[in-house]
């Protein structure tokens, strides 16, 4: 869709930000955000008052909308144009391969069976509450009926 191809009435039924988009789609470059907004109220045909009452609104959908990016000194760009590059650093150590002895290999079974037992209990048993015991032998229960005499 170009902006040639439309109607005024067309374009008026667009939002600010779908104008926004096929300014800068058209342009095919960066644009200072004031600028891609005056574009916008020139097609809709916006007086300057309009424009500076509805200026920063525009700045806070450019800034929120997905599909625009908002580059340094006041310049916006359309987010597909500007996709991130992936640098992957390679470490330049060495990584030497390590011969298990069977040492190294008791060692390691031991550590990975600590691990298993993440829920070990190491309380002892004088710890454990024998059926015996009863902490509640002395504990009465009184009625409501009972306390209100």
């Amino acid at each position: 869709m170009k902006l040639k191809d439309l109607s005024k009435e067309e374009l008026e039924t667009m939002s600010f930000g779908e104008i926004g988009e096929l300014v800068l789609s058209e342009k095919g470059s960066k644009m200072k955000i004031v600028d891609v907004f005056k574009k916008v109220c020139t097609l809709l045909g916006m007086s300057e008052a309009e424009f500076e009452n509805k200026v920063a609104d525009f700045f806070e959908l450019i800034s929120t909308d997905k599909k625009f990016i908002v580059l340094d000194k006041g310049y916006c760009d359309l987010r597909k144009k500007h996709t991130p590059k992936l640098v992957i650093e390679d470490d330049e150590e060495e990584i030497s391969e390590v011969e298990n002895t069977e040492d190294d290999a008791e060692v390691l079974d031991e550590e990975e069976n600590e691990d298993d037992n993440i829920f070990y209990d190491s309380s002892s048993d004088e710890d454990d509450v024998e059926d015996g015991d009863d902490e509640l032998t002395d504990f009465i229960v009184v009625d409501e009926d009972e306390t209100s005499m």
